[in-house]
């Protein structure tokens, strides 16, 4: 059993995530009933379901509401890209995840993927922004480091892991790949770990990881764990510690 400062620890690094495929009003409502209360650091949905979640969540304690964008394949390009940002947040979005164009970054093709970020971050203003670099679909080590340099450079709050929606989700390699590159960069970036995070032992390695390798404490102004099926894990220990 994780001892209880961890668990209350982790719990405020959650961003709670809903990403169905064949989500429905009804079961989106249903979805937010049967939700632990815990005091996560975001609800990450759709853009279509967020005025329900907004509805929702001023009965429940304060927190971010995020969305994704260029999700999940990462090839729409920047000029809707940054429409679907400024959308999000005349929708009531205070934050976004993009995936990154890793398509483009396999083929070599860094350029056009620096001006991505760039429009990206001019679009979502004071938005935190999370890049999704999708660790699984690089081949290489090589390249998950030049995608966090890149997301990095391109003025990213967060660098995140995966959409969840690939065969291959975050893994210990990919995370302390990206957390050393992040730790070298000198700059106040976050980490988010997303994609098969389903247990309280395997999100706990995740923050010491980060802990061991930043030097820092792992707080959701820096660490975000996104999850689902997670949340449910927390709170059960949270109850029982």
């Amino acid at each position: 059993m994780t001892n209880r400062l961890r668990l209350q620890q982790l719990a405020k690094l959650l961003d709670i995530t809903r990403l169905q495929d064949n989500e429905t009003p009804a079961t989106f409502l249903q979805w937010l009933k049967d939700l632990p209360t815990m005091p996560a650091a975001a609800y990450c949905v759709y853009p279509e379901f967020m005025a329900s979640l907004i509805n929702w969540s001023e009965r429940q304690l304060t927190m971010a509401i995020a969305t994704v964008v260029n999700f999940p394949k990462g090839e729409a390009n920047a000029d809707i890209v940054c429409e679907q940002i400024q959308r999000s947040i005349l929708g009531g979005a205070t934050e976004i995840d993009c995936v990154l164009p890793y398509k483009a970054l396999l083929r070599g093709e860094y350029g056009a993927v620096k001006h991505f970020l760039y429009d990206v971050r001019q679009a979502s203003k004071n938005t935190v922004l999370k890049i999704i670099i999708e660790s699984g679909e690089l081949v290489t080590a090589q390249q998950v480091a030049k995608a966090s340099e890149l997301a990095i450079e391109g003025g990213a709050d967060f660098v995140k892991t995966s959409t969840g929606k690939v065969a291959v989700g975050v893994t210990e390699e990919a995370a302390r790949i990206m957390l050393t590159v992040i730790a070298a960069s000198g700059k106040n970036v976050g980490f988010k770990a997303s994609g098969g995070v389903r247990s309280v032992e395997q999100a706990v390695g995740l923050v010491q990881l980060f802990e061991d390798i930043t030097g820092k404490t792992a707080l959701n102004s820096n660490m975000r764990i996104g999850a689902s099926a997670l949340a449910y894990d927390v709170a059960n220990q949270l109850k029982a510690s």
